[in-house]
């Protein structure tokens, strides 16, 4: 009779690439770039391939401090280690440790970077680390998230990524947005007054039966001093039409009418919590300072 024990399958090399990066990286203490380079590209490319339980095992390794202090000393391997930080926040497991790791705070000192591509990233990954999560927003929030990303919004507000970017990160911190905001459409609305910017998002449904319309205003009120509102709302286009005399007679639905009273809530004191997701419309103010 064969007593043999089956045979472990063997390790992949991308496993044992993986496990040899996340190794290196653990016990680097002087973040040396030739080398720790490598393995943070190695990184980032198992990071790309969406596998699963790769956001688990970067959180077990212990690498994301490490990483933390990459993105602080603004050395040759900030941007390398920001790419990563920004594709690695896309993972929940990876997001409810960066604030403990402080990746948190290490990406917000970036945001006063005068580097647009260091802004454009850092802004990404802050809008994943607080998608879907009451308690990164609050984090966030307390942190001074919003008055970095609403200086952001105004001084690169012509840069179509950047705008995406911050108002996408605006979104998620009133609990308004998506991921990754791949589904949204952003435009600039002509001011209402030169202290007021409107822009409107627009979301298409699956079959365009539906659309959600996300609207951020951002007016200052005083020097210096600024209320942003979030808002989203259903917008139903063309469900019925006609034909005669060969030419289609279009009804067109309003939009619904805003009824009731939205919620508001002040961020600065805290964030922005309990919204109803199944509700036509949902309202959210910040108020901050720059």
């Amino acid at each position: 009779m064969d007593r043999r024990k089956p045979s472990r399958p063997l390790s992949s090399p991308t496993d044992d690439s993986l496990c040899m990066a996340l190794d290196a990286i653990s016990v680097s203490t002087e973040l040396i770039e030739e080398e720790l380079r490598p393995h943070l590209d190695t990184l980032l490319t198992v990071t790309l391939e969406r596998r699963k339980g790769v956001a688990e095992q970067v959180v077990d390794s212990g690498i994301l401090p490490i990483l933390a202090q990459a993105l602080r000393r603004r050395c040759n391997l900030t941007s390398h280690t920001l790419r990563l930080v920004c594709e690695l926040a896309r993972d929940a497991p990876v997001r409810e440790k960066c604030f403990e790791a402080g990746v948190v705070s290490a990406l917000l000192t970036l945001l006063l970077s005068e580097e647009p591509d260091t802004i454009l990233l850092s802004t990404r990954a802050i809008g994943r680390i607080c998608y879907d999560s009451h308690l990164q927003q609050e984090r966030l929030v307390r942190l001074g998230a919003v008055p970095r990303l609403v200086g952001v919004l105004l001084q690169y507000g012509e840069s179509e990524s950047l705008l995406a970017a911050s108002l996408l990160a605006l979104c998620n911190l009133a609990d308004m947005g998506d991921d990754d905001g791949s589904g949204l459409v952003w435009e600039r609305r002509s001011r209402l007054g030169a202290a007021e910017n409107v822009f409107h998002g627009i979301s298409q449904h699956s079959y365009g039966l539906t659309s959600t319309l996300t609207v951020v205003r951002v007016q200052q009120w005083d020097q210096g001093q600024y209320s942003v509102s979030v808002e989203t709302l259903q917008r139903f286009p063309t469900l019925l039409w006609g034909v005669k005399d060969g030419q289609r007679n279009t009804r067109r639905f309003p939009l619904p009418q805003l009824a009731g009273c939205p919620r508001f809530c002040k961020i600065i004191k805290y964030t922005v919590r309990n919204l109803p997701k199944n509700r036509n419309l949902k309202s959210a103010v910040f108020h901050t300072l720059l």
